[in-house]
């Protein structure tokens, strides 16, 4: 005898028992031709076979039909002696949905199924299906009910055989529309979304239009709860059904039969949806379900999104609120009687208050939250909903600081902190007196003209910027001008101190004293040419040289000079001759310099004494936040904390945690101190050209490919044995070792061999660079060429000079000062070379050379922010054409899948808080297989 079984993902599961002869085709043959590779779980019968309870389960060899072939099967007319009642049953609900589908109850919907959309048949549903579906579910042999609840075998079925049966009975004309030609046809739907889908549910839902719909009213307990515990009271949940365009009316249970069976059959659908309304005490004369608070909680914030989504309507209390908490601080600061008294050393006094919404708590109120077991309580007439826990810990936060505590700003910010509540955002600070001057600064500082001595034209954030450290200064604070690379640190700064010594004897006495200032080695000569331009009244002096002054020479020329320019090279070695001058500002340009707070420069700079320290950096955080920490170390010391502390409340938690309190606090804490404006703002600047920035695949020459191969078969036999240090160690000697090969065979072998082998190019890349340079060179244009291998820019710069007989100077570590300036300055000629190569590190930052307009980036460093320094040699002021961005990498290589991962912004490849290339060893042996090997593309014709 022939039985079946429907099982949800494997369709219909067909066995014999005991075997017959034959069956009628189609249906024998497909059943004589099956090897019955499926395992299907069947019913034994036992003593009494009508008694599953007294029976038992064995798996059996069965045949899969998936649901068109099942279909077939169950349309199929068998002798009643060779069928078992099971699958009569199941034949019997596919007679039903034929029914359905010919009477035109169907519609189709839009599914999600292997990253693909498909549309699909599916019945209309409503009442009249549902109670069909019932009488099934009642109805439905046990042997069926092995492979799970009828319910869901039955919707499972239904959904699984509507549309091959709707199939079979349409033959549809085709269609243009390509939401008609995708069912038509089954084939994808290119166009489909979310968006799509939903639209094609509620059109379904509003074909049974004219069945109520269920509503669940929520309702306060009776009487006023005061003082009393919230959490042991009862909330009614009110069952109602809601014809269109008339108001809920509730369900009693002496009222209408079928309206009771359909709120009946719908109330189970909603406690499926949200399964906490299920096993609740209940009101004997109605459906209404009695919640305690915790449900209720856990209803208003999870349970409503379940029961909306499958159309079911809830109805709060109208005094109702869901509110998060947050803290806010109150700054006090009295005008000081000096100066002394203003900026981080000033005193100020403060205080914490706990708001929910808009509703700043009273003590009493506190106390109460500090008390309170309930998600919900009622303050002021209104009930709110919030987290009890992270409200009583707040609420114990703040009474213990509503109190007006005297302390310095410095301590106060180190308060701000560390004094923090897990999941409540400190969302405002006010303040009085200076400190509100101090924390409005960073809005609105006081404007401050363009000093007269000031031989530029300052553009409008220009003017702010210099009014904004003007501010900075008089209040003795130290500052970090994080300003986009190219906007004009240099002559804010430059303004400042001319500014400073116009209007000395009106805020301080005397002339102010020198400002030391920090840079490369790559860009003091571009400080002298801007000084002299822009401040020529300025006294520079450049400490610098083998020959340079010490003792009391150099105490004499640091005395009669306003700007003392030196390196950090310097900075380092001639700490203690430094140290003892009396500066008036120390200037760090490019200060990410000193992003390591361990580093010998680091040191020396937090190590020297000034009246302000000011920073200057165009990425104030390339690839971790310590390296913030560390800058503003130097410019407000300890306003972050050490190391340590700020680690374990600011980095860990927004690098690893995402944490948007820290974030909040972070921002909180450093934005007075940071003044930050990008290019790419317009209310910033809107006369910079366009950057296009674009990704150039190469293939790899037959020469590469093989030496690609060798290197990585060679990491993987290191790998086996390698362990801790070891194990990176050979990762990162990889990672530089491919991207030599990548560049030139050459650049990876070190032999001297020639660029080319016989007339042919050896790297693609290569054959790549000298195409657009062809087509850039053609047009009259200039451009820059990146490279963090200085051994690839010396074989590489000899070649363009002979491939395109022009003069191409290369820019790297090892250039003397005097000569980079010399480089810098002629390119930047009208008649100046068209090419210049430069190294990433040595040519990187400081520099100005907009007269190209096309920049490329010959090898990755993996580190968009350290390429879009290097970019912004061109893309800053005074380019007046668009530049064009060439990031090189070579097809199925690694160059290519971490550009992808950065790009896609996957697995690890977040690189703003990632250090630098670090991450990639930190991959398993079998990722890092993955990510280095050749891919089959990669060699070109």
């Amino acid at each position: 005898m022939l039985h079946g079984l429907w099982s949800p993902g494997s369709g219909l599961l067909l066995w014999q028992h005991p075997p017959i002869v034959a069956l009628p085709d189609p249906l024998g043959s497909v059943l004589a031709a099956s090897r019955y590779r499926h395992r299907a779980e069947v019913l034994v019968g036992g003593p009494d076979a009508t008694a599953p309870d007294a029976s038992a389960t064995e798996r059996v060899r069965a045949h899969a039909m998936a649901p068109a072939a099942a279909v077939t099967a169950l349309r199929q007319r068998l002798p009643v002696e060779a069928v078992s009642g099971d699958l009569r049953f199941l034949a019997h609900v596919a007679l039903g949905i034929e029914r359905w589908v010919r009477a035109g109850r169907i519609v189709p919907e839009l599914r999600r199924d292997d990253g693909q959309w498909w549309v699909r048949w599916r019945l209309v549903g409503g009442e009249r299906q549902r109670a069909w579906l019932a009488e099934l579910a009642v109805a439905m042999p046990a042997a069926l009910r092995v492979a799970g609840r009828p319910g869901a075998l039955l919707d499972d079925m239904v959904a699984e055989l509507t549309d091959p049966i709707a199939r079979e009975l349409f033959d549809l004309a085709e269609s243009t529309h390509p939401l008609v030609a995708a069912l038509i046809g089954d084939v994808a739907l290119d166009g489909g979304s979310h968006q799509l889908a939903e639209a094609l549910q509620r059109w379904r839902a509003s074909l049974t239009g004219d069945e109520p719909g269920l509503v669940l009213r929520l309702l306060e307990p009776d009487g006023e709860l005061g003082t009393e515990d919230e959490s042991v009271a009862l909330w009614r949940l009110e069952v109602c059904l809601q014809t269109e365009g008339e108001a809920p009316n509730p369900v009693a249970l002496q009222g209408d039969p079928s309206l009771i069976r359909i709120a009946v059959e719908k109330l189970g659908l909603a406690q499926r949806a949200y399964p906490r309304l299920r096993d609740l005490p209940s009101d004997p004369r109605t459906l209404d379900l009695l919640l305690p608070t915790e449900v209720v909680a856990d209803l208003v914030a999870h349970g409503a999104h379940a029961l909306q989504a499958e159309g079911f309507r809830l109805l709060l209390p109208r005094a109702w609120n869901i509110s998060a908490p947050t803290m806010r601080m109150r700054v006090d600061s009295a005008v000081p009687a000096a100066e002394s008294t203003v900026g981080m050393r000033g005193l100020v006094s403060y205080r914490w208050e706990l708001a929910l919404g808009d509703t700043v708590l009273t003590k009493a109120e506190m106390q109460r939250l500090i008390t309170s077991k309930s998600d919900l309580v009622q303050l002021r007439g209104e009930w709110v909903q919030a987290d009890h826990k992270v409200l009583a810990a707040a609420a114990r936060y703040v009474a213990a600081h509503t109190d007006d505590t005297e302390l310095t700003l410095a301590d106060l910010i180190g308060e701000l902190g560390a004094g923090h509540v897990a999941k409540v955002p400190i969302t405002e600070i006010t303040a009085t007196g200076w400190a509100a001057e101090l924390l409005d600064q960073a809005r609105e500082p006081e404007p401050v003209p363009a000093p007269i001595g000031l031989k530029a034209q300052l553009r409008p954030y220009q003017e702010r910027g210099l009014s904004w450290l003007a501010t900075m200064s008089r209040l003795g604070c130290g500052a970090i001008l994080a300003d986009d690379m190219g906007l004009g640190k240099t002559v804010q700064v430059l303004a400042l101190l001319v500014h400073e010594r116009e209007t000395a004897g009106a805020w301080r006495s005397g002339r102010p004293g020198p400002t030391l200032l920090v840079c490369p080695m790559s860009v003091v000569g571009n400080w002298q040419r801007e000084t002299e331009r822009f401040a020529p009244d300025l006294r520079v002096w450049v400490h610098h040289g083998v020959g340079r002054l010490v003792g009391a020479e150099l105490d004499a020329a640091v005395a009669d000079a306003d700007l003392v320019i030196t390196t950090y090279a310097l900075l380092a070695r001639d700490a203690e001759e430094l140290g003892r001058q009396n500066w008036d500002r120390i200037v760090l340009d490019e200060a990410q310099h000193i992003k390591n707070a361990a580093t010998r420069q680091a040191r020396a700079a937090r190590s020297l004494r000034a009246r302000h320290r000011l920073a200057l950096t165009g990425t104030p955080v390339e690839n971790r936040l310590e390296e913030l920490r560390s800058i503003m170390d130097y410019a407000n010391p300890k306003l972050l904390g050490t190391p340590q502390s700020f680690r374990a409340r600011f980095a860990v938690p927004i690098e690893r945690e995402r944490d948007e309190n820290a974030v909040t606090r972070l921002r909180m804490i450093t934005q007075p101190f940071v003044l930050r404006r990008l290019k790419t703002d317009p209310t910033v600047i809107s006369d910079l050209p366009e950057k296009l920035e674009m990704t150039v695949r190469a293939n790899l020459t037959v020469e590469q490919a093989s030496l690609y191969q060798a290197v990585v078969d060679d990491m993987i036999e290191k790998l086996r044995d390698a362990k801790g240090m070891a194990r990176k160690g050979a990762v990162l000697g990889a990672l530089t070792r491919l991207k030599q090969v990548c560049n030139h065979p050459a650049h990876f072998l070190g032999d001297g061999s020639g660029v080319l082998h016989r007339g042919n190019h050896r790297s693609g890349k290569l054959a790549l660079v000298e195409d657009v340079l062809d087509a850039v060179l053609g047009d009259g244009e200039r451009a820059l060429l990146f490279t963090q291998f200085r051994e690839f820019g010396e074989l590489v710069a000899p070649y363009l000079v002979e491939r395109f007989g022009t003069e191409v100077p290369f820019l790297h570590g090892g250039v003397p000062k005097k000569r980079r300036d010399t480089m810098v300055t002629r390119f930047q000629e009208p008649d100046g070379p068209p090419l210049m190569l430069l190294s990433l590190k040595a040519g990187g930052t400081g520099l100005n050379l907009t007269a190209a307009n096309h920049v490329v980036h010959l090898d990755r460093w993996w580190n968009p922010a350290v390429e879009n320094q290097a970019t912004d040699r061109a893309f800053r002021i005074g380019q007046q054409r668009n530049v064009q961005v060439r990031k090189l990498i070579c097809v199925d290589t690694i160059e290519e899948r971490i550009d992808e991962m950065i790009n896609g912004k996957r697995q690890l490849a977040d690189l703003a808080v990632e250090a630098g290339e670090n991450w990639i060893t930190e991959l398993s042996t079998d990722e890092l297989r993955d990510l280095f090997s050749l891919g089959a593309e990669a060699v070109g014709d």
